[in-house]
């Protein structure tokens, strides 16, 4: 019986060390994976006709931006994917005509600040927000659903969504069949007022001088009768001289 405290200790001693042990073991244990940053880019690539849209998001840089902020946001993306084909079918040089600034507005105009399911977009208030928006309430859509399509407008054209190409939390991207157009960059401008014409002064017309005295020809003929006159009154005198003369031969 001496022996049963040792027995007792040794005991306690063992199940203390196993305890440690295993509470090590556990703290061993490596944590579980970190879920892959989203990759917007290799979506895309997945796709296989979204090459325009790719460069687009490569020359702006918007697509870094877009990756960085999937990463650090709580209200998600969503994005509209234009086909090569709905680039292809824009009005030739479209692209090259816009400004560097321009092009980042259209690529953002693309992009939604939250993630949008087939189903939010039942629900939805319109005009929506797009990246290009701001704070300035302009480069907006509408979106409408009906028959189970939902469509996208941007008062310049229309298109539906087709299938989605990436849809979970806290992306999702759509393909569209076309270029969206914001009205901002592709709508009707007003027509340019003419400049209105330059009057011309009106000369003041130049009242004829008075006349101080006659004419110059009013001054000739009268000039003129009364020599004529004269010669006619030396010829009667001379014809009556030379009758008087003869009276007297």
């Amino acid at each position: 019986m001496a022996s049963s405290p040792m027995l007792i200790g040794l005991t306690t001693f063992l199940l203390l060390t196993a305890s440690a042990l295993f509470g090590q073991a556990e703290s061993k244990v490596a944590p579980g994976p970190k879920p892959a940053p989203l990759n917007l880019t290799g979506i895309l690539e997945k796709g296989g006709q979204y090459g325009t849209f790719l460069r687009l998001l490569r020359e702006t840089q918007v697509g870094e931006q877009i990756e960085s902020q999937l990463n650090n946001s709580f209200n998600g993306l969503t994005i509209f994917a234009p086909t090569d084909n709905a680039f292809s079918n824009l009005k030739a040089g479209t692209l090259n005509s816009l400004t560097t600034q321009e092009q980042v507005s259209l690529v953002l105009y693309h992009v939604l600040p939250r993630y949008y399911s087939p189903t939010t977009f039942e629900t939805t208030s319109n005009p929506v927000n797009t990246q290009a928006s701001g704070r300035s309430g302009v480069y907006t859509v509408n979106i409408t659903s009906s028959s189970n399509q939902v469509n996208v407008s941007t008062g310049v054209n229309q298109t539906p969504i087709n299938n989605n190409l990436y849809l979970e939390f806290p992306l999702a991207v759509y393909s569209v069949d076309k270029v969206l157009l914001p009205a901002e960059l592709f709508g009707a401008k007003p027509p340019a007022s003419s400049p209105s014409p330059a009057s011309t002064p009106v000369k003041p017309k130049k009242s004829a001088p008075a006349a101080d005295g006659p004419s110059a020809s009013a001054d000739t003929a009268p000039s003129a009768a009364s020599r004529k006159g004269r010669s006619v009154e030396r010829v009667l005198l001379l014809g009556i001289g030379l009758a008087c003369v003869g009276s007297l031969l």
